[in-house]
């Protein structure tokens, strides 16, 4: 009896003390894709990430980081653009990352939410925050734990090595869109907004732009979301995705990142990087587009400047020109002159400045004044009738073009002669470069729209002068930087 009886108790106390294994393998969610879409080893994923993060250039926040856009295809695809989107949390730190991808494995209606356990990767265990996924499902009754729709789904884990090496002590709570339809966007944003308020959050949409055309076509189709992104508008986004203007497989997920940080109080949008699989595979006949983005808070609207421009700028003002330029072109179409009547006095100020045409998101057209010596609202007029019919690269306008026009003009600060390299601040700085004759510009927003490093912005601002892709290691050659208010 007395055996009986301590066999017993040794047999309780076994099952006691396996019973935190046996949990924890039913909490945790094991990596899927670790040694095939991406390194299985620690050692080796962690030095491809630093690989990417050390290539991928630096484009300034200039506020509160309130959301991040990445893609989530392989790695050696994806990486060099997603490292974009990660350098921009040098300096930072989040308590709690919400990871908001599209489900590409399991069909279901609404949004499921893995409220439990943690998530693995070869570089370690993340805990899932337990008190926000509660706080959600409570904002949300339509949030729910569908169990299919995390366990072989690539979206988020392929964003958490990234967040792992660059974030210390953070927690995550994972999100799969079944539906993408603008009202399941809309209750998603209203309760990350209603739940992060005053919490130390950041928001991840992982998303995958256009699948399977040719670069040329891929392009075209990602400049409509880049366009979006820039003006920070979810509810065009939306509209162009559902017209088929453009694509992306975490549409959904990128607009409910968008009203949500907006709901947050984001004020800002930029993408910070692009490329297609062509980079990679050299093959541009199919493709898969990728981009990364940032969202944040300028400070702006709470210094009571309602997102005033550093450079004076008001809202209105934008408007102004933009018309301008728009009237511009309409009146060159029509075979008249066109001056503004009574332009605003901050227009008036001498001020140097581009012009960027693009047909449905593509360029139709750039054209540039560099000298502030005319008015800013007489050099955007000029520029923009200009763009429309003189840029050497497209044949003059056609009338049939006008309304698939889209207009964006870039105020540029004087320039600033340079003699080291490492002054140049990519997504921050314009580029001019010159020797002798020849000279050739590139705006600050370029090398974020192609994947750029310094040396590759150095190198295609030296092609666009017409001069050899490394003429910038010759002395004799002059290089200038310049900022550049973007809109």
């Amino acid at each position: 009896m007395r055996l009986s009886r301590a066999w017993l108790l040794l047999a309780v106390a076994v099952l006691l003390l396996a019973r935190p294994l046996w949990a924890e393998s039913r909490e945790v969610r094991e990596p899927v894709f670790a040694g095939s879409w991406y390194p299985g080893t620690g050692q080796a994923l962690e030095a491809m990430l630093d690989d990417f993060l050390g290539r991928a250039g630096t484009r300034p926040v200039p506020g509160r980081l309130v959301a991040l856009a990445a893609p989530h295809a392989g790695l050696p695809y994806s990486g060099p653009i997603a490292a974009w989107a990660y350098k921009a949390l040098k300096g930072q730190g989040f308590e709690t990352v919400v990871l908001i991808g599209p489900s590409h494995r399991a069909a279901f209606n609404g949004v499921s939410i893995y409220d439990h356990g943690a998530y693995k990767t070869p570089l370690g265990l993340t805990a899932i925050d337990i008190e926000l996924a509660a706080a959600l499902k409570a904002q949300d009754p339509d949030l729910r734990y569908v169990p299919k729709a995390h366990a072989r789904e690539h979206c988020l884990e392929i964003q958490l090595p990234f967040l792992q090496r660059r974030l210390d002590r953070f927690k995550i709570v994972p999100l799969v869109m079944g539906s993408q339809d603008y009202p399941t966007c809309q209750r998603l944003a209203k309760a990350l907004a209603a739940c992060g308020r005053g919490r130390s959050m950041l928001l991840v949409a992982s998303t995958d732009l256009s699948h399977h055309h040719s670069s040329a076509l891929a392009r075209a189709l990602d400049d409509v979301v880049m366009a979006d992104v820039r003006a920070f508008d979810p509810e065009a986004l939306h509209r162009d995705l559902s017209l088929g203007r453009c694509e992306a497989c975490g549409g959904g997920p990128l607009v409910a990142t968008m009203i949500a940080a907006r709901l947050l109080g984001a004020d800002r949008g930029a993408v910070l990087a692009y490329a297609d699989t062509s980079a990679v595979t050299m093959d541009k006949s199919s493709v898969v587009g990728y981009m990364s983005a940032a969202f944040w808070d300028s400070g702006q609207a709470e210094a009571g400047q309602n997102a005033t421009p550093t450079s004076g700028l008001k809202p209105e003002d934008r408007s102004a020109l933009l018309a301008m330029a728009r009237a511009s072109v309409k009146a060159a179409i029509e075979g008249r002159d066109y001056l503004p009547p009574d332009p605003p006095a901050a227009l008036s100020a001498p001020s140097g400045a581009f012009v960027t045409l693009k047909k449905n998101g593509v360029l139709r057209g750039c054209i540039g004044r560099l000298s502030a010596d005319a008015p800013l609202y007489l050099a955007v007029v000029r520029m923009a009738r200009a763009a429309a019919f003189e840029d050497p690269r497209f044949p003059p306008l056609d009338p049939a073009e006008f309304e698939d026009l889209s207009f964006e003009i870039s105020v540029i600060s004087p320039f600033k002669r340079i003699k080291d390299i490492a002054e140049v601040r990519v997504g921050e700085h314009g580029l001019l470069m010159r020797r002798g004759f020849r000279s050739g510009l590139l705006l600050p927003q370029v090398p974020g729209e192609w994947g750029w490093d310094r040396d590759e912005f150095l190198e295609h601002t030296c092609l666009k002068a017409g001069l050899p892709g490394d003429c910038w290691r010759d002395p004799s050659t002059e290089i200038y930087v310049f900022t550049a208010e973007v809109f």
